[in-house]
């Protein structure tokens, strides 16, 4: 292996842990769903880490928008 693939597993390592960060912190409702996709990613680095770090892309800029079905104010938890 050489030290510029060291570097980039690094940085794809450190990416996971952040992105690990932010999974743990949703609400319940959310954590199942984004948690199985994660770990299909980290699954994934072990193998193809280029792939892995492209699918990370994808999955940190999902976890950046806003959902696709806000709540509205008059809608009651669990609704």
């Amino acid at each position: 292996m050489a030290a510029d693939d060291r570097l980039e597993d690094d940085e794809l390592a450190r990416r996971l842990r952040e992105a690990h960060r932010r999974v743990r912190v949703l609400p319940a409702a959310d954590k199942e769903r984004v948690a199985r996709r994660y770990l299909a990613i980290c699954d994934l680095a072990k193998r193809d880490p280029e792939r892995a770090a492209a699918r990370l892309d994808a999955f940190l800029a999902a976890l950046d928008t806003a959902p696709d079905t806000p709540r509205n104010e008059e809608n009651t938890l669990g609704d």
